[in-house]
């Protein structure tokens, strides 16, 4: 969630950046809610100083953008460039998906250049190649308007003079160029007009009070408001979403800062990230989605009670903003279930405990009502020293035997293709013993088990008793 590594290559500089259950006397019935998909429009309002503004025109009910569900974001490493044959080999894989997966680009960082280095002079070179990858394996585009460059905040124009350090990329235009920024913004939706969803910043980087010790949500709702009204000047139609803010959470015993409402097993929201999001939602002139991101884990690397349940956590948020929505569509924007160490690296378990995890959390997401969520590809490293990357939707394309599906991907392609937005979840019936050790989800097509344990097990699930091997996913038809 933002803690990710910055650094650079010979031809440019880039950015790497889960079901409550009751028991009965012979069986479970493990209740799947879908929150109704009410009206996912964007709603007209003020400026803090009370200025009337423009709202976004109502989209019509019940009606998610059935091109954004679950999908990826692309990072500093991606198979837009490597060994010719790898590349090909991934654009395929990603272009016959069952179903398309929408895919992330940011605009600066995350594998593109300083788009405009000096005031009015924009370099998209790096970004139009990622833009036609996206294209080529027929991906919905989305563009996260993150991050700025040095002249918006205070830095040296011209683009050999650009600060690629984490702390650089992590500041903020500053309040006197976000007018500037909202051109830019306005800029890339020309460039890329297939480009119908953007998201406004990334995580609040830059956006901190220091001086009283929150988040500063009356500059980044500023911005956001700017940015929103000059894509919907260059087309009524762009879909604009925000705040992208990173859902942290605190140890259950934890008081200061902790949230007293928002609650679990899994720990206490941190109450700042809830008074920052509260004020966003009440100045913002309009949304046509809603962004979030966060982890199962707490702040301190904790997973409480376990892995599994702590994922319980993606779903009480996810309840809590659309209650506070109006029903907006949810993006998660990032989610993660393992916890990465000083390094960012996540490969302390194996890959089927791994995908175990992983299916709950997208499970938890989508009882909770979201509609997408996008996997936060973790391919680091463009060298061929032919590392397993630990958690990566394929193997790298800098390998002549690249770019082939790692088992994420595998676990992502068939979730997006079975729970795509607007779906609506049912009732699935679970032995009683059986409780602890499964997770589910179904619609009326199919159904998703995980094996929680580490070990076989036999399950019965929806009428159906069958073996599951250890942290196995299955996948039932109805």
């Amino acid at each position: 969630m933002g803690r990710h590594e910055w650094t650079t290559d010979a031809r440019r500089w880039r950015l790497t950046a889960l079901i409550g259950v009751g028991l009965t006397a012979l069986a479970l019935v493990v209740t799947v809610l879908a929150l109704p998909e009410d009206d996912g429009g964007g709603t007209a309002g003020t400026t803090p100083d009370g200025d009337k503004v423009h709202g976004t025109p109502a989209r019509p009910p019940g009606a998610p953008d059935p091109r954004v569900g679950w999908g990826f974001t692309h990072t500093q490493y991606s198979a837009d460039e490597g060994e010719p044959a790898a590349v090909d080999r991934a654009e395929g894989l990603l272009r016959d998906q069952p179903r398309p997966l929408p895919q992330i680009q940011h605009i600066m960082g995350w594998g593109a250049g300083n788009p405009e280095p000096v005031k009015g002079r924009y370099d998209f070179e790096a970004m139009d190649q990622r833009m036609d990858f996206i294209r080529a394996t027929k991906g919905t585009p989305v563009v996260t308007l993150c991050c700025a460059p040095d002249w918006m905040k205070g830095g040296k124009s011209g683009s050999e003079s650009t600060n690629w350090s984490q702390a650089a990329l992590e500041t903020a235009p500053r309040p006197e160029h976000f007018d500037d920024y909202a051109a830019l913004a306005a800029t890339v939706a020309k460039r890329y007009p297939d480009v119908r969803h953007f998201i406004v910043w990334n995580e609040f980087k830059g956006f901190w009070n220091s001086a009283e010790g929150r988040w500063d949500y009356e500059g980044y709702t500023r911005l956001y408001n700017l940015v929103h009204n000059a894509l919907k000047k260059v087309d009524e139609k762009i879909q604009v979403g925000g705040p992208y803010l990173p859902m942290d959470s605190l140890h259950p015993r934890q008081t200061e800062n902790a949230s007293k409402t928002v609650t679990g097993p899994w720990g206490r929201l941190e109450q700042r990230a809830l008074d920052a999001f509260d004020y966003w939602n009440e100045h913002k002139v309009g949304a046509d989605f809603v962004v979030v991101d966060g982890s199962s884990y707490t702040e301190d690397d904790e997973l409480l009670p376990d892995e599994f349940r702590a994922t319980d956590k993606l779903t009480a948020v996810s309840r809590w903003v659309r209650e506070r929505t109006g029903g907006l569509p949810l993006w998660w924007a990032e989610y993660y279930v393992e916890p990465g160490d000083s390094q960012d690296n996540r490969d302390d378990w194996s890959e089927p405990h791994r995908v175990a995890v992983h299916a709950s959390g997208l499970m938890a997401m989508a009882r909770g009502g979201a509609t997408s969520g996008f996997y936060w590809n973790p391919q680091k490293r463009g060298d061929k020293r032919g590392e397993k990357c630990a958690g990566c939707l394929w193997s790298s394309t800098q390998l002549p035997d690249g770019g082939r599906a790692r088992p994420i991907l595998r676990l992502l392609g068939r979730f997006a293709d079975a729970f795509p937005p607007g779906t609506q979840y049912e009732k699935v019936s679970v032995a009683a013993d059986d409780v602890p050790n499964v997770r589910v989800l179904a619609d009326d097509k199919t159904v998703l088990v995980v094996n929680t344990r580490d070990r076989k097990i036999s399950a019965k699930v929806d009428g159906k008793r069958f073996d599951m091997a250890g942290y196995e996913v299955k996948w039932l038809t109805r």
